[in-house]
């Protein structure tokens, strides 16, 4: 038998996924917007100097069932996991992974260039590449005191 360390925080996070799935709401996030769908899959947003990158699990899903849109300033991933063919000789004791439709919306910074984003798709791991513009880099304005 493993011992493991009890997490409280992780135990919340689950209760609170959990209640999320079933109410048909994706996770909670400043840059994100309430969508709809039969489930909602995991992303990372991260950001350099250059780029922001959206990494989104998407597992048993095929690159010709996604489509990516970006709509007045809003990504939008969307797709479909197809339920396995039901098999009556098999008795499941869980069941776990989500099937369906699914939506996910982010909003867009102001220095992202549209027209420039890439995606990549891979081992069940969507990939978007946001670049910035170039007037989005930070410089520094001194103002004199009179």
């Amino acid at each position: 038998m493993k011992l493991t360390k009890w997490d409280p925080f992780r135990e919340i996070d689950d209760m609170f996924t959990k209640y999320l799935t079933h109410s048909n709401r994706p996770s909670l996030g400043n840059q994100e917007l309430l969508t709809s769908g039969d489930w909602a899959p995991r992303a990372d947003i991260a950001e350099t100097d250059l780029d922001f990158t959206i990494k989104v699990e998407i597992p048993e899903i095929k690159r010709e069932d996604i489509k990516i849109t970006i709509d007045n300033g809003v990504l939008n991933i969307r797709g479909e996991r197809k339920r396995e063919k039901e098999d009556k000789s098999v008795k499941y004791h869980r069941i776990e992974r989500h099937y369906g439709s699914f939506l996910r919306s982010f909003s867009m910074p102001d220095n992202v260039a549209e027209e420039q984003i890439e995606a990549q798709f891979k081992e069940g791991v969507l990939t978007l590449r946001l670049p910035k513009t170039e007037k989005s880099k930070p410089k520094l304005i001194e103002i004199a005191v009179k």
